[in-house]
């Protein structure tokens, strides 16, 4: 016995084989349980329970051997349970429905699990594609197939997948798309109608060019009428498997450049320091997972009157304690922008998004997440796309909840514009105009907006020139003008066109000039010509009474009053003596213009009376 041990300690395998009550014999011997011995048996017996486990699934017990899979440590062992599931795929097709369903569970609970046995699944999809091993690529094709309808993975990767093999078709390539196509052609129908219309075109144009072998083609006119049924004959998901909610699951975006580190170290043995801290841990998170799926279907059964009033009680404490509970790490939050996220980057046209999102059946709060996400995703295109201002625009329509969101959004944008690089200064300012033109939100907004110098940044000016700008080319400037002017939108354009203080006038006009939009700014030039000049205050001069006054009183005073009249009359007689040197130039200036004009008077006249002297002589 001591010496099997020693085996399984040193080599990598774990030796020869030892059976499972041996292995728990082995195991109680051993009293340190943070040893390496220790968990290296505790290694061997989760392989062997996880892999009996995988084994034995099926349709009928497959809610039963999750719930005893779920109780292994399958954070430990998640590269041996992604193996042993895909080993069991492959050795069995039929149930790549059952291995899908009890990965969409596991997915839910432990996202990475799902995304590392999708990682894997791709990488041997590529390693088959390379080797024209057209088995391994229809199995791991029809796993990624089931995988995408069970929304584990999403539509993109089995668009790209069909592409690959569809583009640079072969025999062995186009039959594999065929038998892609058929496991998950009716939720692609479903998701990207679009992307489906693309593929199916390309298989046509494959049928007309009959380069492929006339098998191939009867398969590809098979798939045609497939699609032309329905795929009736090929449901996406069974519905006895059908065991995760659409807003619980979690769908992972892994494209096929993406998918390179398998992380095969995972299935190997690895000491770990802190074993029974992680243990207690693990056992303490399955637990209030258990029961929560527990309190679920006990709910359910009080729902149909199966369940009698301890259940009811029972069912209604667990239900005080999960109100307790206080998601702090934001993850329902994380997963909901993750969706949204991955359904707009995945349709088409805004028509066939807002559709999809409006099938999300948001809870209360949840909207400004939503128009949250509209914005973000636009700010970070490289250039503005119109698909995001009809999305927003759309959802106004549908439902005028989602007004006020926007509206908050665009004053707290407005406040924190300075953040935004260019880039998404420009995207965010044509997002804005697109709503207001189509009047999507108010244009009180605009209220927020106060146009001087003291009240805005470069940030912001540059947001109000884009957004204004874009309006006059969706409206043109006669409507934008007489949008400015509407007596009940005045409240509005109080900050933009300021009328209080004449240097606010003055610098909205400058700055309405200057991006080439001075038409808007005709009333405010009016204002400020029709506004009163300031007139100066007139000089105070002191009068002969007032000296007189001065003069009799304290000698002190009279001393500065004499002092203070001195240095005033010799100020006035500066001004005058200045005064009567211009007007003496201005008379000069003119008394030798005067002179000028006399002579060249003279000049002309001397000329005239040579002129009429020979025209004498010649008549003569």
């Amino acid at each position: 016995m001591q010496k099997k041990s020693v085996d399984m300690l040193t080599s990598r395998t774990g030796g020869a084989y030892i059976p499972p009550a041996k292995l728990k014999l082995m195991q109680a011997e051993i009293t340190d349980k943070s040893s390496a011995a220790y968990q290296r048996i505790a290694w061997e017996a989760l392989k062997k329970s996880i892999h009996g486990y995988i084994n034995k699934i099926n349709t009928s017990n497959i809610g039963i051997i999750t719930r005893e899979i779920l109780r292994e440590n399958i954070v430990r062992g998640r590269g041996l349970l992604t193996r042993s599931i895909i080993q069991a795929q492959a050795a069995s097709p039929t149930f790549t429905p059952v291995y899908a369903a009890l990965t969409a569970v596991i997915n839910a609970k432990f996202p990475n699990i799902g995304e590392l046995l999708l990682k894997r699944l791709v990488i041997q999809f590529k390693r088959g594609f390379k080797r024209n091993d057209k088995p391994l690529c229809i199995s791991s094709g029809t796993f990624i197939a089931h995988l995408v309808n069970q929304r584990v993975a999403h539509e993109i990767l089995a668009l790209e997948l069909l592409t690959l093999l569809v583009e640079t078709p072969t025999d062995d390539s186009v039959e594999v798309a065929i038998a892609f196509l058929k496991e998950c052609g009716m939720k692609l129908a479903e998701v990207s109608r679009k992307g489906m219309e693309a593929i199916f075109e390309m298989l046509r144009h494959i049928l007309h060019e009959g380069q492929l072998d006339k098998r191939v083609q009867y398969m590809i006119e098979v798939m045609f009428q497939i699609r032309k049924d329905g795929f009736k004959d090929h449901e996406a998901i069974p519905e006895e498997l059908d065991l995760v909610e659409e807003e619980d699951q979690i769908t992972h975006l892994i494209t096929l450049d993406e998918a390179a580190d398998s992380q095969d170290i995972l299935n190997v043995f690895k000491f770990d320091d802190k074993y029974i801290e992680n243990e207690e841990k693990y056992a303490e998170l399955i637990k209030t997972i258990l029961q929560t799926d527990d309190s679920s279907e006990s709910g359910d059964e009080d729902d149909n009157g199966d369940s009698d009033g301890a259940s009811s009680d029972e069912n209604e404490e667990t239900a005080e304690k999960s109100d307790v509970i206080v998601d702090s790490t934001e993850t329902n939050l994380t997963a909901l922008r993750r969706t949204i996220y991955l359904t707009i980057h995945s349709s088409l046209d805004f028509e066939e998004c807002a559709h999809k999102l409006m099938k999300m059946q948001l809870k209360p709060g949840q909207e400004i997440e939503l128009c949250h996400m509209f914005l973000d995703c636009c700010a970070e295109m490289r250039t503005y796309e119109k698909f995001f201002g009809l999305l927003a625009g759309r959802f106004c329509a549908i439902n005028k909840m989602y007004i006020t969101p926007f509206e908050q959004i665009f004053k707290d944008s407005y406040d924190t514009i300075h953040r935004l690089d260019m880039n998404k200064l420009r995207n965010v300012s044509k997002f804005f105009a697109h709503l207001l033109f189509t009047d999507s939100i108010s244009w009180n907004v605009l209220s927020n907006i106060k146009l001087n110098e003291e009240d805005t940044t470069s940030s912001s000016r540059i947001f109000i020139k884009i957004l204004f700008q874009e309006l006059s080319e969706y409206m043109g400037l006669s409507k934008l003008n007489a949008r400015v002017k509407d007596s009940t939108l005045q409240e509005a354009f109080d900050g933009l066109f300021p009328r209080d203080d004449p240097k606010k006038t003055r610098f909205a006009i400058n700055f309405f000039t200057s991006i080439g939009l001075g038409g808007l700014t005709d009333d405010l030039r009016e204002h400020l010509k029709s506004r009163p000049k300031p007139v100066p205050p007139p000089p105070v001069i002191p009068t002969e009474a007032e000296s007189s006054s001065s003069s009799s009183s304290s000698s002190s005073s009279s001393s500065s009053s004499s002092s203070s009249s001195s240095s005033t009359s010799s100020d006035e007689s500066e001004d005058e003596r200045r005064k009567r040197r211009k007007r003496k130039s201005k008379k000069k200036s003119h008394k030798h213009r005067n002179t000028k004009q006399r002579k060249i008077e003279s000049n002309h006249r001397v000329k005239d009376k040579k002129v009429s002297k020979k025209k004498k002589k010649h008549s003569k």
